[in-house]
């Protein structure tokens, strides 16, 4: 099976392709679109659509994982970041792609056995999980990859 995961975000959005195989998980590919500050919103979402539409298309996954939105503070980043999330969830629809979705609470338990783990924990058990020489860079990337590793985790769980 191959997943996509996403962390979603209007200036950087993360990505991680992983495919998993039995026991087995692999990078295939993972990285970050990053949309130009002070670019209008519509623009900046055509972006974000432009290059998740091309990733699907190059890596052709079987399933997308996405992370939930959890903030508490500054409403309207919450509110573009949710703008986002939408875009690549509905780009993920279109490709015909399941839709998983997971609570960061739900990531970090199935990536470090812990809810309340911090970023460095998180990104040091996706480095071990993939096999990867270095954590992957930026926080968005890794953090998109313990995304699609959550799924790639919940899908034995069902199984």
């Amino acid at each position: 099976m191959r997943i996509i995961g996403i962390d979603p975000g209007t200036g950087i959005l993360g990505f991680g392709v992983i495919d998993v195989n039995g026991g087995r998980m692999r990078l295939v590919t993972a990285g970050v679109i990053t949309t130009p500050a002070h670019t209008p919103l519509p623009d900046r979402l055509e972006e974000i659509y432009s290059g998740l539409t091309d990733i699907i298309k190059e890596t052709r996954p079987d399933a997308m994982s996405v992370e939930k939105l959890f903030f508490t503070k500054n409403i309207t980043t919450a509110i573009s970041v949710a703008e986002a999330r939408g875009v690549a969830i509905l780009t993920g629809r279109q490709a015909k792609l399941p839709i998983h979705e997971y609570t960061p609470n739900e990531i970090k338990k199935s990536i470090t056995g812990y809810g309340a783990a911090k970023k460095p924990q998180i990104q040091e058990m996706v480095r071990i999980q993939l096999g990867l020489q270095e954590v992957p860079k930026p926080d968005d990337c890794a953090d998109a990859l313990a995304a699609a590793l959550t799924h790639a985790f919940m899908s034995r769980i069902e199984a």
